[in-house]
C-alpha cells in the first residue's frame, strides 16, 4: 500500500506539532506494511527529496505565506500529479488550501483520506472566500478523520459538511522514546539554562498566537518556580517584551531546543502547562510527550483534543482559557503536593500507553487505506 502525505510544511523547516503529527503517522503505519511519502513545500526545497526513517520527502518550493498558508507554482502542481499517479491513496492534512488546489487539479477520482487537524479559526475572511473550495475538498474525501471525540462533535464543519457515515475519530499518537538514554542532552541544556534542583514547569512548542502562553506569564507572578518556555515562533519578541514590561523574574526563554534537550527538559520539569486558548490547538502533541514521560499535565478548555488528552483531576488539571488565576492554581497544586503529580504523572502515563502510543492510530490508518483503496477497486 502506497500512500502520499500532503502538506504545507514538514522537516527540516521549523518543527511544529502537525509536522511531528505527520511523521508519527507515517512511521506508524510504515511498521505494518505501508510505504509512506510526503509532499511538501519549502522555501529552500534544496535538496529536493530527503530520505528520513519515516518516509522519502518530496518537495517543491513555497513562492510565499499569505495567513500561514504556502503557495506553490506551476512545479508543485506537476509533482504532485506524478507522485499522485504513484500512490494508492493520498492523504491529506487538513488546512492547508493550496493542498485543495492540488486535489482539485489533480486526478480526483484516486481515493483520499484526510486527517482534520484544525478548524480555520483566526482567518475568518480568508475562511468566508475559502468555504466553495473546503467544501468541494471535503466532499472529494472517501473519509474525514478527527483527532478526538471532542473535536468531532464540536468543529462545525465536521458536524455540517461531512456526513457521519465518512467521518472518523482516530486520535494521534507518538512513539515511546521516554527511554534511558532519553535525556543525552541534559547536562547541556540544564546548565545552559542554569537549572538547579529545584522544580521548574515546561511550555513547550512553537510560539504562536493561539498558544496562551501571555495568560502564563501573566500568572507566573503568582507561581514561585521557574517557568521555561522552550521553543520559537512569530510571537516571541511579544512574548518578551510582555515579561519585562511586567517585571516577570522566573520564566526563562530558552530558545530552539533539540530533541535530546526537549527529551531532557521533559524528564526533569515537575509538569507541562499548555495554556493555549483558542481551537487552533485542535490536539496538543506535546501533551502527548509529556505524559510519554510521565508528567502530569496542566491545560485549557477549549472544546478539543486538548482536554481529550488531559483528563481533568486524573492526569492534571484543565482550567479555564485566559484565566491566569487558575492557571496558576493548577500550577501551584502540582507544586506543593510532590505525591500528588507523581500520581497524576503516572496517571498520565497509563493514559498515553493505552490510548496515545503508535499502535492504535498504526492500526487504525493502515485499516482505513486498505477500505478506501477495496472501495476504489470494488467501484
Amino acid at each position: 500500500m502506497r500512500v502520499l502525505h500532503v502538506y504545507r510544511t514538514y522537516f527540516p523547516d521549523p518543527p511544529g506539532g502537525l509536522q511531528e503529527a505527520v511523521r508519527q503517522i507515517c512511521l506508524a503505519t510504515r511498521a505494518r506494511g505501508v510505504e509512506p511519502r510526503i509532499f511538501t513545500l519549502s522555501p529552500t526545497p534544496s535538496p529536493r527529496s530527503i530520505e528520513y526513517p519515516e518516509a522519502r520527502v518530496e518537495r517543491s518550493r513555497s513562492w510565499a505565506a499569505p495567513a500561514s498558508c504556502d503557495l506553490g507554482g506551476v512545479d508543485a502542481l506537476r509533482r504532485f500529479r506524478e507522485l499522485s499517479a504513484w500512490a494508492d491513496v493520498l492523504h491529506f492534512h487538513f488546512p492547508w488550501p493550496f493542498g485543495d488546489v492540488l486535489r482539485m487539479l489533480g486526478e480526483r477520482k484516486k481515493p483520499a483520506v484526510m486527517t482534520y487537524h484544525s478548524d480555520v479559526v483566526r482567518q475568518r475572511l480568508l475562511g468566508a472566500f475559502y468555504g466553495p473550495l473546503m467544501r468541494r475538498m471535503l466532499d472529494s474525501m472517501s473519509a474525514v478523520v478527527a483527532t478526538s471525540p471532542a473535536y468531532a462533535k464540536t468543529s462545525p464543519v465536521l458536524t455540517q459538511l461531512v456526513s457521519p457515515d465518512r467521518l472518523r475519530v482516530i486520535p494521534l499518537g507518538i512513539a515511546d522514546y521516554a527511554t534511558p538514554g532519553a535525556s543525552a542532552g541534559e547536562s547541556d541544556v540544564l546548565a545552559r539554562l542554569a537549572l538547579g534542583d529545584e522544580p521548574f514547569f515546561l511550555a513547550l512548542g512553537v510560539l504562536r498566537y493561539y498558544k496562551g502562553l501571555h495568560t502564563l506569564i501573566e500568572a507566573t507572578s503568582s507561581i514561585p518556580a521557574r517557568i521555561v518556555i522552550a521553543g520559537f515562533g512569530p510571537e516571541m519578541d511579544r512574548l518578551q517584551q510582555q515579561a519585562k514590561e511586567h517585571g516577570v523574574t522566573n520564566v526563562q526563554f530558552a530558545g530552539q531546543v533539540s530533541d535530546a534537550e526537549k527529551a531532557a527538559l521533559l524528564q526533569r520539569c515537575r509538569g507541562l502547562v499548555l495554556p493555549s486558548h483558542l481551537r487552533s490547538e485542535a490536539f496538543g502533541m506535546v501533551l502527548v510527550e509529556a505524559a510519554m514521560f510521565g508528567k502530569p499535565l496542566v491545560c485549557c478548555e477549549i472544546g478539543t483534543g486538548t482536554s481529550y488528552v488531559n483528563e481533568h483531576g486524573v492526569t492534571g488539571f484543565v482550567v479555564g482559557p485566559e484565566a491566569p488565576d487558575e492557571l496558576a492554581a493548577a500550577v501551584n497544586a502540582l507544586l506543593a503536593d510532590e505525591s500528588r503529580a507523581r500520581a497524576m504523572g503516572a496517571a498520565a502515563r497509563e493514559r498515553y500507553e493505552r490510548l496515545f502510543s503508535d499502535v492504535a492510530p498504526g492500526d487504525k490508518y493502515a485499516a482505513l487505506y486498505d477500505e478506501v483503496a477495496g472501495a476504489r477497486r470494488a467501484g
